[in-house]
């Protein structure tokens, strides 16, 4: 298997199950990474189809990502850079419903280009902080330079995997991700990292991809699936189990947006043939939801 050590064959149908932990993590940083240089440029970045920049035909615009598109109200990023914006690959707003407060200290695991952080910094004000995590050099340079440009002091953006979190225990009062967790290999331990650095009381509070039911087939061994947000997705019953075995209490999960396989045709572009069997089975199954639960105080 070469995957890990050429990331650019992502496309590749993996025949003996989903990507391991080290190659979704080296297929991840390279795309990822692109997608900050070409936001970096001035272009529009998806990691969600299968080129992550955008549909089938390898036009990078965008626009009808059906993950990633209008997930921010008007006015809401007019006061952010527009490489901060165009670096978006989530899934959700979750600042928008995380109802931060002044005074927290916020970390949002896989910050990609800023954006969430940005938008909490100024939710916490001056007397709070807002940490972006992420494991991508580029990502963290254009999210660093987007902070200076917006003039944002209160973020501060680290180095790092989500599965192994540089901060201290108790230290943060909110987390916030969008559309990250799904992108890795174990997420158990990242939900256990999550509670090791919540304060008592701190609050999980996050925007993903989410199934219901199962899914079977080409679609769970499509590499290009994973890194797009979908194949990695948890199941909800079983994301909300291991929230619990993590520690956490009062955990939900609130459907914010359902996929239908029209959706899959308009992520997947040129490669949706190649799973058409599958497009009916996963009708109706993805759905982005907005994931909260509690570090018991």
């Amino acid at each position: 298997m070469t995957t890990a050590t050429k990331p650019s064959t992502a496309s590749t149908m993996l025949s003996d199950g989903p990507p391991t932990g080290e190659e979704l993590t080296a297929i991840v940083r390279e795309k990822y990474g692109a997608a900050a240089r070409r936001a970096a440029e001035g272009a529009q970045a998806s990691c969600c189809g299968p080129t992550c920049c955008g549909g089938g035909s390898g036009e990078p615009t965008g626009k009808d990502d059906p993950i990633t598109s209008n997930l921010y109200v008007r006015g809401e990023t007019e006061m952010l850079p527009s490489a901060a914006v165009l670096a978006s690959l989530g899934c959700g707003n979750p600042v928008a419903l995380a109802t931060l407060e002044p005074g927290q200290v916020v970390l949002d695991l896989g910050s990609g280009g800023g954006i969430d952080v940005l938008l909490s910094a100024r939710r916490v004000g001056a007397t709070g902080k807002a940490y972006g995590l992420d494991m991508t050099d580029d990502m963290l340079a254009l999210a660093r330079r987007n902070a200076a440009e917006a003039g944002v002091t209160n973020v501060e953006f680290i180095k790092g995997q989500i599965e192994a979190i540089p901060l201290p225990d108790n230290s943060v009062d909110v987390i916030i991700s969008n559309c990250v967790i799904n992108l890795s290999g174990d997420k158990a331990k990242v939900l256990r990292e999550a509670f090791r650095v919540l304060k008592p009381g701190g609050r999980f509070a996050v925007s993903d991809v989410v199934m219901r039911g199962t899914v079977t087939g080409a679609l769970r061994r499509n590499m290009e699936l994973w890194v797009g947000c979908v194949a990695g997705a948890l199941e909800e019953s079983e994301f909300v189990r291991l929230l619990g075995e993590a520690g956490f209490s009062n955990a939900s999960i609130e459907p914010t947006r359902i996929y239908h396989a029209d959706d899959a045709v308009a992520l997947l572009g040129d490669q949706a043939g190649e799973l058409q069997q599958d497009l009916a089975e996963i009708d109706g199954k993805f759905m982005a939801a907005f994931v909260r639960a509690t570090k018991p105080a």
